[in-house]
């Protein structure tokens, strides 16, 4: 009878512990838990940022993309237009890379007087 009682008051002791050990364990789990949907939360987060921010290259990608979009057309027609409409500043360029008084006047409709002015100024 004795070794009976002894035997269920161990065994009322070890499940004593036992249960007091399974809440320990879910305590930790349960703060694991918390800690998780945290770092869950604020991953989410940083997602909706990025995503945010990549909508918005997006969209200045997209404006930038119907800025320049013209700009070959533009381009070709400056270079297929008229020699004789080009302006004073071209005429510069010109000078500056060695066009002669005659050059200026056939290229750029200057006048003699005007292409010998440009050329004094430029390369002086």
């Amino acid at each position: 009878m004795i070794l009976l009682a002894l035997l269920w008051v161990g065994t009322v002791g070890m499940f004593v512990v036992h249960v007091r050990n399974q809440r320990l364990i879910a305590a930790q789990q349960a703060e694991g838990d918390a800690l998780r949907d945290q770092r869950i939360k604020e991953l989410a987060r940083r997602v909706d940022n990025f995503q945010n921010g990549t909508v918005r290259m997006g969209e200045d990608l997209h404006e930038l993309r119907a800025v320049v979009a013209p700009l070959p057309e533009k381009l070709a027609q400056l270079e297929q237009r008229d020699p004789s409409s080009l302006s004073f500043a071209q005429a510069a360029r010109l000078v500056g890379m060695g066009a002669s008084v005659d050059e200026l006047t056939q290229a750029c409709g200057l006048t003699q007087a005007e292409a010998e002015l440009m050329s004094k100024l430029h390369r002086s």
